[in-house]
């Protein structure tokens, strides 16, 4: 890699060095010579320079005495010098500027991918909390539902039970009247089978038709009665079964009140969970803000970063006419036949 500030003066050196060592000042010899630095094209296009000038004609004007010529060597040198150390301290400056620059726009960068993660965190947060607002609204609205539809439910139910009570109560009255009409019958029955045996013979087949009808009436009522009975069986049981159904029912209303009274609990926390979500919508604004002004900032240091980059260019521009106005300065070797 090439040194920076490779001056022509100690390509020269070297190659009067080499020269005076009986070696031969190649390019690669005198990168050697001055500490494998420097870069092979400058060191080439010097040797040319050198070699030109050396091969150049005495100029026609007075020659420079040696003091002068060392007092400009002097000069050169001292030049070279100052120009080296303010070269030296601008890179210094620059390279401690860009370092700088350089961390301050890696630090931003992180708080940046920093903030824009607890955004995209806090925005997971926020519709996650706006699912479980609207799960919790469908369920109360589920709950309402089933509340109303068990409460017509409860209403029929007891509206049948109703009809069934007063169902029972007309069979057990129609079965207490044919039970009296049973009664009463016997008991005419009897009577007459008591007034007719004191008759005569001649009434017997008379009231052997009369015993027949009446037995026939007799195993209709009994006929009636058993079916009676057997309805009867049925209600009762119906009964039961409407018993079991009105419990259920009751305990059905029993939880369905407990439900009623945890909804306002639910209630209040979907309004605790809108207010979280406007606390959360808040921040996430805040943040946005935050990001905003970050990326601003970004921006600002980007753009100081390319006018200081700008500026060094600008620097190297500088140093590399000053190495020229040096490399034109310096005196000019003279040749070996100049007197």
């Amino acid at each position: 890699m090439a040194r920076a500030g490779l001056y022509k003066t100690e390509v020269q050196k070297a190659r009067n060095s080499l020269i005076a060592q009986g070696k031969h000042p190649s390019v690669d010899a005198i990168r050697v010579a001055l500490g494998n630095t420097g870069s092979k094209s400058t060191i080439h296009r010097y040797l040319k320079e050198l070699e030109a000038e050396a091969a150049a004609p005495p100029s026609a004007g007075v020659a420079i005495s040696d003091a002068l010529r060392t007092l400009v060597a002097q000069l050169s040198a001292q030049l070279t010098g100052e120009a080296d150390t303010r070269i030296a301290e601008a890179q210094a400056r620059c390279d401690a500027s860009v370092q700088k620059a350089t961390e301050a726009l890696a630090t931003q960068e992180r708080e940046g991918r920093a903030l824009s993660d607890r955004l995209q965190r806090t925005e997971t947060a926020l519709q996650q909390e706006a699912q479980a607002h609207q799960v919790t609204t469908g369920a109360l609205q589920e709950r309402h539902t089933q509340v109303k539809a068990l409460e017509e439910r409860v209403a029929g139910l007891e509206a049948r039970l109703a009809e069934q009570a007063t169902h029972i109560q007309s069979l057990e009255q129609k079965h207490s009247q044919a039970r009296e009409a049973l009664e009463h019958f016997r008991q005419s029955a009897k009577e007459q089978r008591d007034t007719e045996s004191r008759r005569h013979d001649h009434q017997v087949q008379t009231l052997q038709a009369e015993l027949r009808q009446a037995q026939e009436l007799v195993n209709g009522k009994n006929q009636e009665l058993l079916q009676l009975n057997r309805d009867n069986a049925r209600l009762t049981e119906l009964h039961g079964h409407s018993d079991h159904a009105l419990r259920t029912l009751r305990r059905e209303h029993e939880q369905l009140a407990k439900v009623a009274q945890e909804v306002p609990g639910l209630q209040r926390q979907v309004e605790a969970l809108g207010q979280q979500v406007v606390q959360v919508t808040s921040e996430r604004d805040q943040l946005r803000d935050e990001v905003d002004r970050c990326l601003t900032d970004l921006a600002a240091e980007r753009n100081a970063r390319l006018a200081e980059v700008e500026e060094r260019r600008r620097g190297e521009t500088r140093l590399q006419a000053i190495e020229e106005l040096l490399a034109q300065l310096r005196p000019k070797e003279p040749s070996p036949e100049e007197p």
